[in-house]
């Protein structure tokens, strides 16, 4: 009864955090402190009736995902919302949950070997990502003509054609960096991607206007991993460890 109140907790404050983070690319920092003191008497609970056994666990998985999700977000493949949500589940969630729903037994695939749930709930993040690109990819396909297709073909995966005038204030990067060389445009692939601001958007109006560029360029959209995270919690809970599964069906 514990875990699953928990479970509400958890995907309650995700779903808020999804939503944030789509309307404005922020998640209030106040947030997680409602989450910790809403949870803490159930992490309480569990400590009372499981003994040294939880307590170990969870200072395991807290210094865990904590070194690990500090480590990612030094290397700027991180946010720091999102590396205070799986804080918080390595929190309120040490291990794996042990619930029945309708007479299944969840996870369904049982507890992986590494029995650290906000790192399941990571890996299966990061797993599911691989529906962006290619969603993405079939969005192209659809919308681009043959011409646009194979002019750029290793674009389709990464990113999309957007309107200039439509650029302003959507959460997407410029794919291409244009520089003015000679009264000619030269177009220059970014991995990281452009910051679309007020003089960016300018330039682009600029050598639209003057017939040196379309007028669609390529954009990449910023996914929030708020939303890959809130999923890969929900399979977690549901299905267990993805990437784990998958080795063992493998061998």
């Amino acid at each position: 009864m514990i875990d699953l109140i928990k479970l509400f907790i958890c995907l309650a404050f995700l779903l808020y955090s999804c939503r944030c983070d789509l309307k404005t690319r922020t998640v209030p920092n106040e947030l997680w402190g409602v989450v910790f003191v809403a949870a803490l008497p159930l992490v309480i609970a569990d400590a009372l009736a499981q003994g040294s056994r939880y307590i170990i666990s969870m200072t395991v998985s807290v210094v865990g995902i904590y070194v690990f999700v500090y480590i990612l977000f030094q290397l700027g493949a991180f946010g720091g919302a999102d590396a205070k949500a799986l804080i918080a589940l390595s929190f309120i969630f040490p291990a794996f949950p042990d619930m029945t729903v309708f007479g299944f037994r969840l996870p369904l695939s049982g507890v992986p070997p590494l029995d650290i749930f906000a790192f399941s709930t990571l890996a299966n993040a990061v797993l599911l990502t691989i529906v962006v690109p290619l969603g993405i990819l079939t969005y192209n396909l659809c919308t681009l003509s043959a011409r646009e297709i194979m002019e750029k073909p290793w674009y389709l995966v990464v990113g999309y054609k957007c309107r200039i005038s439509d650029l302003k204030d959507r959460h997407v990067r410029l794919i291409e960096d244009f520089e003015c060389e000679g009264g000619e445009v030269k177009k220059k692939f970014t991995r990281r991607g452009i910051d679309i601001d007020d003089p960016v958007l300018e330039r682009l109006e600029q050598f639209a206007s003057r017939g040196l560029i379309g007028k669609r360029v390529w954009v990449t959209p910023g996914l929030p991993f708020m939303i890959p995270i809130t999923a890969g919690f929900v399979a977690a809970v549901v299905y267990g460890d993805l990437i784990s599964s998958c080795m063992m069906t493998l061998l």
